[in-house]
């Protein structure tokens, strides 16, 4: 899987049928995430939308295991979340945002989670989805991710992250300029 395309948005056959596999036997091993789904239709949705494929391909390639979580009620769309035990290895050392990244005067790392995001074409979780991952088994207990910040607390300059801890879940905040090599972000996808 480390040698998925980065540079353009479409995967050769090989690398598609890898990541189906990959994402076919994390399926499998762990039902609990998706009862009452099957992978036939999930795979036939995967194959309907191939940049989707593409995001979940550098979600995998970044370190994510991703993973079916749920489907939408409404939409009927399926709803992907980063399930690796840790926080994504391939992600951190990342600032929150592009303003948090242009406030450092030295130091700066590469790129930010919010643009690492959506170059992969995906979303930060919210904190109520990490709090629904985390229903899901126990992760993050010696990492920590970045969330979707609300407006209201990124217009004052912090950023939210969430880790495990103790036994429970938690929420903490940082300025948005810091960044650490245990932190990076969790994403979702919907297709």
């Amino acid at each position: 899987m480390n040698n998925m395309k980065t540079n353009q948005k479409e995967l050769s056959p090989k690398q598609r049928d890898e990541l189906l596999a990959a994402l076919k036997a994390r399926f499998d091993a762990n039902t609990a995430r998706h009862p009452g789904l099957g992978w036939a239709k999930v795979q036939a949705r995967l194959e309907a939308q191939p940049d989707k494929l593409w995001s979940l391909a550098e979600m995998e390639r970044t370190g994510g295991e991703p993973d079916v979580v749920g489907q939408d009620k409404q939409t009927g769309e399926l709803v992907f979340f980063d399930c690796s035990p840790e926080t994504p290895k391939g992600r951190t050392s990342v600032c929150y945002d592009r303003e948090g990244l242009e406030s450092r005067m030295e130091h700066r790392p590469k790129t930010t989670a919010m643009d690492l995001a959506a170059d992969m074409g995906i979303e930060l979780l919210t904190e109520e989805q990490y709090f629904e991952l985390q229903k899901l088994g126990d992760f993050d207990t010696k990492t920590s991710s970045w969330v979707k910040t609300p407006a209201e607390i990124r217009e004052l300059g912090g950023a939210l992250y969430c880790d495990r801890r103790y036994g429970r879940v938690f929420v903490g905040h940082n300025g948005a300029q810091s960044y650490y090599a245990v932190r990076a972000f969790r994403g979702w996808l919907k297709l």
